[in-house]
């Protein structure tokens, strides 16, 4: 898993740690010293920790005159013994939120596995960036973490979309993509 980096072809566009609305502002990542872990597997030192043991992500792009984010995960989210989302909530999305953040995008392709709990946090979360006629999307997430997603109901408040080449589009396109599909989803119920 050390060899999982975070999506880095955006970063020409954007940067969290120079981001002084990111909650990841002035983070210094260390080249030479894999200190984090998923499983006791060390990751790739770019992935920013906001609390979690189980579960990382990296902001790999944020537009705050479009009111969107993409945050890209790894490792387990585990809400049954974690409580990965109040951590996610708490520490990340209330901090984007109160910058102007309605609109996340959330690439779960290195999401191993998902363990449910109570869905308090992902109810809050789609009524807060409701109110400002937000969303919240969540893309590649595996097969098998889709069908705990489901079976917990957390799609109730995260869409699940696949959107394969989502690394061949630039973020505004991505975001303009995913905007039209949910509007005309709302537009043809």
């Amino acid at each position: 898993m050390y060899d999982l980096e975070p999506y880095f072809n955006w970063r020409h566009l954007y940067t969290a740690e120079e981001d002084e609305k990111s909650p990841f502002f002035g983070r210094e990542h260390n080249e030479f010293a894999y200190e984090q872990t998923v499983y006791n597997y060390y990751i790739h030192p770019q992935w920013d920790d906001f609390g979690s043991r189980t579960l990382y992500l990296k902001l790999i792009f944020a537009d705050y005159d479009l009111s969107f984010a993409i945050l890209e995960l790894i490792g387990e989210w585990n809400d049954a013994i974690e409580n990965d989302i109040m951590m996610l909530k708490r520490e990340v999305v209330d901090k984007l939120i109160a910058e102007g953040i309605s609109k996340f995008i959330l690439i779960g392709e290195n999401v191993l596995n998902f363990h449910s709990s109570d869905q308090c946090y992902y109810e809050e979360w789609n009524e807060e960036v409701a109110e400002e006629g937000g969303w919240i999307v969540m893309i590649g997430l595996p097969e098998s973490s889709q069908y705990d997603f489901r079976n917990a109901r957390i799609d109730r408040y995260i869409e699940l979309l696949a959107f394969p080449a989502w690394r061949t589009s630039l973020p505004q396109h991505l975001f303009a993509a995913i905007d039209n599909i949910l509007l005309r989803r709302l537009n043809n119920p």
